[in-house]
């Protein structure tokens, strides 16, 4: 189909009616004018071409963390965490992956962000970047890459600096992507400070609906302290958490929970631990994914001409940073079956099951 023209202009729909009265294009100059009369002081706002290591003149439409936002989604990290562990290996059509999961996230930080009056495109950035840096297998894919290296492998710092650092983005969005976990220094914006708790709040509700439909529990196991602040559903969770952060940042001015509904969250998440990610199935899971990783990255080690070509400079400068880097890019399919062709593993002895999720 090429459309219906008329005149000059090309319509997709034969009976389309759509018009707009508009002077001129809505650019990244009237979005930036636009954040200054509508969000809060405290908001973080953009400006030309963003805080960034390599300087680059401004984009004409987008403001700074839009741009941020549509590398995130375009770059081939975010792409691949639709083949990596959320809690299910090899997931069915209706189990989360790593990339619902940082969708979901997204929906939540944007949320918190509209109702508080600070960037939402700057939270969408965040969220969506947050877990570029996982390996495959989920969280035990850190207790493989933690023997390599001398720091640790964390996928928030690992995330901002190695795996996005490509695409120069700003150093607002590495930051919130870096800190997002509590057990990291608090985020540098008040975004970052809002996708550490949407982070948390999305996994911990959606965590458990999976689990509910794979048949691992029930929503009558959750105990009395859950529902009866926020529900035995994702959609009331989700809702009673978002509300809750909103009323008590602006009534307080802090950016918390009340504490029936923190202790709420916490009491889930402590349910989610001892009932999903813990029990014998997904410990013995975890174990295998660790013994896969950490077969692959001694193998690149040993045999850095094995790499793909665009690796093989890197393994020359440290070899042990390369072979984590392209490993823990993998999806869970792909690592599993190169350790398969590869390392000669047993089909059966692969990961297989509920895992350790967030």
């Amino acid at each position: 189909m090429r459309g219906h023209r008329e005149g000059d202009v090309v319509r997709a729909h034969a009976d389309s009616a759509a018009a707009i009265r508009l002077e001129a294009p809505i650019g990244r100059e009237a979005r930036e004018e636009r954040e200054r009369r509508i969000l809060v002081p405290e908001a973080t706002f953009a400006h030309g071409a963003g805080d960034r290591a390599r300087p680059e003149e401004p984009d004409d439409e987008r403001t700074c963390f839009e741009r941020d936002r549509d590398r995130i989604v375009h770059s081939p990290a975010f792409r691949r965490l639709a083949g990596k562990t959320q809690v299910v290996v090899h997931p069915t059509d209706h189990q989360r992956t790593r990339l619902t999961h940082a969708i979901e996230v997204a929906q939540v930080a944007t949320s918190l962000a509209r109702g508080l009056g600070v960037n939402a495109a700057l939270a969408d950035a965040m969220a969506l970047g947050h877990d570029c840096g996982h390996g495959p297998g989920g969280h035990a894919s850190e207790d493989a890459f933690d023997a390599f290296l001398p720091d640790g492998y964390d996928h928030g710092p690992w995330g901002a600096d190695v795996v996005l650092a490509p695409l120069n983005l700003c150093r607002e969005t590495l930051d919130g992507i870096r800190n997002h976990s509590w057990s990291r220094p608090a985020p540098a914006t008040i975004e970052g400070e809002l996708v550490s708790w949407a982070d948390r709040i999305a996994y911990c509700a959606h965590d458990l609906e999976d689990a509910v439909a794979a048949g691992i529990v029930t929503p009558a196991d959750l105990p009395e302290e859950v529902t009866a602040v926020v529900g035995r559903t994702r959609r009331e969770q989700l809702a009673g958490f978002i509300r809750s952060l909103i009323s008590t940042a602006a009534e307080t001015g802090v950016v918390g929970m009340d504490a029936d509904a923190a202790a709420a969250l916490a009491a889930l998440r402590r349910f989610n631990y001892e009932r999903i990610y813990t029990r014998p199935d997904s410990v013995a899971q975890a174990n295998a994914v660790i013994g896969v990783l950490h077969g692959l990255v001694e193998y690149y080690c040993e045999h850095p001409w094995a790499l793909p070509a665009d690796y093989r400079d890197g393994a020359e400068a440290d070899r042990i940073v390369t072979a984590v880097t392209y490993v823990g890019g993998m999806t869970d399919r792909f690592a599993f079956d190169t350790a398969e062709s590869l390392l000669g593993w047993d089909p059966d002895k692969l990961p297989r099951g509920i895992g350790r999720g967030i």
